[in-house]
């Protein structure tokens, strides 16, 4: 599903970001899709978290294999030796296995999401073990589609921001959170198209 506000965004950054004009128009019709459900959203971030996205997908194909129909009474059914014969460390096994708990005992109630704001979801998710503010936002992005989170932690974003706004060179958080401050409301979007770029 494409966020129903993704055009009038793209027209607002390309009019407003001389670098981001250029990267909406060298992706022209690409944009953000939601993924999937939101448990195996948020297992799917513990899974990549630390490791390359190259790496997380082999250890992602492995858990499926294992698992059949991924769900949270399906991890919590299985053997934690076998989570760890996927590629899984003991303590991503701890935190998958916590995640689903919260899922099934229904300490994790999305029914209500998307009455909250971001920071509210981001506190109610970092309650879970391993998933924290980097995994937080990686979900209100890809499976919530809010329109203005600024993954300021995320090395991707901190790469390309450096490689288009200060010519290759790291910029510190505080200077990436400047000039991303010109992208509000849209900063999801900008972040996006900022990674689609490498």
């Amino acid at each position: 599903m494409t966020p129903s506000y993704w055009n009038d965004a793209t027209r607002e950054l390309a009019g407003r970001d001389p670098v981001l004009r250029v990267l909406i128009r060298n992706l022209e019709g690409a944009c953000l899709q939601s993924r999937s459900d939101a448990f195996t959203t948020l297992a799917r971030s513990i899974v990549g978290q630390q490791i390359s996205v190259s790496a997380a997908e082999s250890v992602w194909q492995k858990l499926l294999e294992s698992v059949g129909a991924l769900g949270p009474a399906a991890i919590v059914r299985m053997d934690p030796t076998k989570l760890r014969a996927c590629g899984l460390s003991s303590t991503k096994s701890m935190h998958l296995i916590d995640l689903a708990n919260h899922f099934l005992d229904g300490s994790i109630d999305t029914a209500n999401w998307s009455d909250h704001d971001d920071e509210q979801l981001i506190a109610e998710l970092t309650r879970v073990k391993g998933v924290g503010r980097w995994t937080a936002e990686m979900f209100l992005i890809f499976f919530m589609l809010r329109p203005d989170i600024l993954p300021v932690d995320d090395a991707g974003l901190q790469r390309a921001m450096g490689l288009h706004y200060n010519n290759g060179k790291p910029l510190s958080k505080l200077k990436i959170r400047q000039i991303a401050g010109a992208w509000q409301p849209w900063r999801t979007v900008a972040t996006w198209y900022l990674w689609r770029s490498l």
